[in-house]
């Protein structure tokens, strides 16, 4: 199985970037992480946010790889301990299908993205930037993996 983080955002921080990569590193032979950026719908005075968001779940859609097994990444969504995400890793390896995650832009995913979402995952009540959320997701990933090796990173 692989995985692809597919993310509302370009450019992230060099600190981010960094991390995501050392995560990124370290799940290589667990689960391949891949990034896709996808361009933030235009906003601003005068524009219409509404568009910018069904543009971007316009980008999400097509960025999904054939016959994944989608999780939107929503406020809304399950929360998963660090046990029961490496629970629900291993049942999405059990499926044989690609993993894609979905990182929305400042408003949200548009509706035909959670349309089209197996399930929703939230990373708690705290409000993240977007990009801090790539990071987090990496690295959660990595405890998972790590947890269902019996690797000792995890010693919660």
């Amino acid at each position: 199985m692989k995985a692809r983080l597919i993310a509302t955002g370009e450019r992230a921080p060099g600190w981010v970037a960094q991390g995501f990569a050392e995560y990124q590193k370290r799940l290589s032979h667990w689960l391949p992480l891949e990034l896709v950026e996808v361009t933030p719908g235009l906003r601003g005075r005068n524009r219409d946010a509404q568009r910018a968001i069904e543009d971007e779940g316009q980008r999400v859609l097509a960025a999904l790889p054939r016959n994944a097994h989608i999780v939107a990444l929503e406020v809304t969504g399950k929360q998963h301990s660090s046990e029961q995400l490496a629970q629900r890793l291993e049942h999405w390896r059990g499926q044989g299908r690609d993993l894609a995650l979905l990182i929305g832009g400042p408003e949200g995913h548009a509706p035909a993205v959670l349309a089209a979402a197996h399930e929703t995952w939230s990373l708690g009540p705290l409000t993240l930037p977007h990009m801090l959320a790539r990071l987090v997701v990496a690295e959660q990933l990595y405890r998972a993996a790590a947890m269902l090796a019996n690797h000792p990173y995890h010693r919660g």
